[in-house]
């Protein structure tokens, strides 16, 4: 009977952790390479690579089904939401549970390929990605919860790599992350507005009003800074350097799109947002690759 269930739900279950919209798993990745490029000088370890980048999918997945759960019974009067298969009633709450906790097991032997410190690690990535969904309903700031259970990958890929606490670098990339996922999830946040006031879920594209633009922009503003301070700090070359100018230009387009704060337009700014961290990573990638040729 269960084995029955899931074949026929399987297809609702793909559409649960959003498979056929992987700018989740994206967002997730991009910070994660960062911090593998950095703590490894360069190309890092095969192994690490694959173990982080499929941690980056089966954690966002993880994060979608339990976000889902807890968004059931509000899901349905938003929306953007109301066709989730939660909110049709196409699968049962408990089958989102079965998902999480599936994909959070697989998510635990992933890590497993790695040392002690990252494994510990693990445990407060699993805990920020379970408990955000429910912040939306306790204070305003769900998006900087976010930010952090995003960020964490970043001190996870450099003790995977080093086997030791991170060093300040590793922290500066952690801000940059966060502060750069606030941004674009308050744009996110945006396309809700309307439907999260009448409902009364929090949200900073709430808290911050008519100043979200503004506050967008400087939350952008700040991330910018921090990658050219990490460059610096990292001796990086021009490569790097032009590649973050052009995820400056990334910014500045996302900002005229949600000049009219049309849904519309501020989920395709949130979109966006893949093509700053890929300018970021390439520009990266390529500095050492470059820098470490003879």
């Amino acid at each position: 009977m269960l084995i029955s269930t899931i074949k026929q739900h399987f297809p609702y279950y793909l559409q649960l952790i959003r498979f056929d919209r992987p700018i989740g798993t994206y967002l997730v990745l991009w910070p994660t390479l960062w911090a593998l490029w950095l703590a490894s000088k360069g190309l890092p370890d095969l192994k690490l690579l694959i173990v982080f980048s499929l941690g980056a999918f089966v954690m966002r997945s993880a994060g979608c089904a339990i976000n889902d759960f807890a968004d059931r019974k509000i899901d349905g009067k938003v929306e953007r939401t109301k066709n989730r298969p939660l909110a049709t009633g196409a699968i049962s709450p408990k089958e989102a549970l079965m998902v999480f906790a599936v994909l959070s097991f697989v998510a635990f032997i992933l890590v497993l390929q790695l040392n002690i410190a990252t494994i510990l690690l693990s445990s407060v990535a699993l805990l920020l990605a379970a408990s955000y969904p429910f912040m939306k309903r306790y204070h305003s700031l769900p998006q900087v919860h976010l930010g952090v259970a995003f960020a964490w990958s970043v001190p996870m890929a450099f003790t995977a790599v080093t086997g030791e606490i991170p060093p300040l670098i590793a922290w500066l990339l952690f801000a940059v992350t966060m502060l750069w996922t606030t941004a674009y999830d308050t744009m996110y946040g945006m396309v809700d507005r309307k439907d999260d006031l009448k409902i009364g879920v929090k949200s900073t594209a709430i808290l911050f009003a008519d100043k979200d633009k503004l506050m967008i922009g400087i939350l952008q503003g700040l991330a910018i800074v921090l990658l050219l301070v990490i460059g610096v700090l990292a001796s990086r070359g021009w490569i790097y350097f032009f590649g973050v100018l052009i995820a400056t230009g990334f910014s500045i387009y996302q900002q005229v799109l949600i000049k009219a704060r049309e849904p519309k337009q501020c989920f395709t700014a949130f979109l966006n947002n893949n093509w700053f961290g890929m300018a970021v990573f390439i520009a990266l990638a390529l500095d050492y690759f470059f820098k470490s040729s003879p």
